[in-house]
């Protein structure tokens, strides 16, 4: 799709949202519920509306992971397993995307994410306080890392919210140490997607780089607050967003 067809108006419009979604996103995760339907209501292809959206979304995670990594909130050391079942899943997950349709997915994750919201919302590990670890590391970074790698790369949608419940309820992590260790996963997973797209040739260079740079700034906004906040911010903010997202889904699929 050519820059033309894009007013100066709805670039502007555009550039706007990728500064609400990053500072979303940097709390909760879910910056593709802002970002995609805003795309596709541009008139913007699905596909090269998937491969905007994952460009840009990769500089505001980059954003809030340097943020939380220099402020001392990820251990990047025992994140190596991960992080590389995450960059498989994600292979695998944008180039299915390219094969399938992945409506049955789509029809899949509203109940899913309104049992996860209802899970954020009562369950005790949603806290400041770490708790007892469920699963070793042994089992799930290759269940966790890369399942979630694969959906990443394949739909998308709340991924990082499903990496910090994931964190908090099976690794014990309370919620800001949850939503720093997500970023690293998400960052490998959309930048190996984000390659893919690349190499396709989908993204929408001028308008991708733009909503790079709000995404960044609004990213770097929102880690300060989870810092600051913790799940005081994270938890209702998680919520709300994944019940929107689960809304949005049932009725605007």
């Amino acid at each position: 799709m050519p820059l033309l067809d894009i007013s100066p108006w709805l670039f502007l419009v555009l550039t706007l949202a990728a500064f609400v979604a990053g500072f979303i996103s940097a709390i909760a995760g879910s910056g593709g519920l802002i970002i995609l339907p805003v795309l596709l209501g541009a008139g913007i292809p699905p596909l090269h509306a998937l491969a905007t959206n994952k460009f840009q979304s990769v500089f505001g995670t980059l954003s809030s992971a340097l943020n939380f990594l220099r402020k001392g909130h990820i251990d990047l050391g025992n994140m190596k397993a991960s992080l590389c079942y995450a960059f498989i899943g994600a292979c695998f997950g944008t180039l299915a995307v390219q094969q399938m349709d992945p409506e049955w997915l789509r029809r899949l994750l509203p109940p899913l994410l309104i049992a996860l919201a209802l899970y954020v919302a009562f369950s005790p590990r949603m806290s400041d306080i770490d708790s007892e670890p469920r699963w070793s590391e042994r089992h799930f970074d290759p269940v966790i890392g890369g399942g979630i790698g694969f959906y990443g790369g394949f739909l998308g949608p709340a991924m990082g919210s499903f990496y910090a419940v994931a964190f908090s309820s099976l690794r014990g992590f309370n919620l800001r140490k949850a939503t720093a260790h997500t970023k690293p996963l998400v960052l490998i997973t959309n930048t190996t997607s984000m390659v893919i797209f690349m190499l396709g040739g989908y993204i929408i260079w001028p308008l991708a780089i733009a909503m790079a740079v709000a995404q960044f700034v609004g990213a770097r906004f929102g880690s300060q607050m989870v810092i600051h906040r913790g799940a005081a911010l994270i938890q209702p903010v998680l919520v709300v967003m994944i019940v929107l997202l689960a809304i949005k889904l049932m009725v605007f699929p």
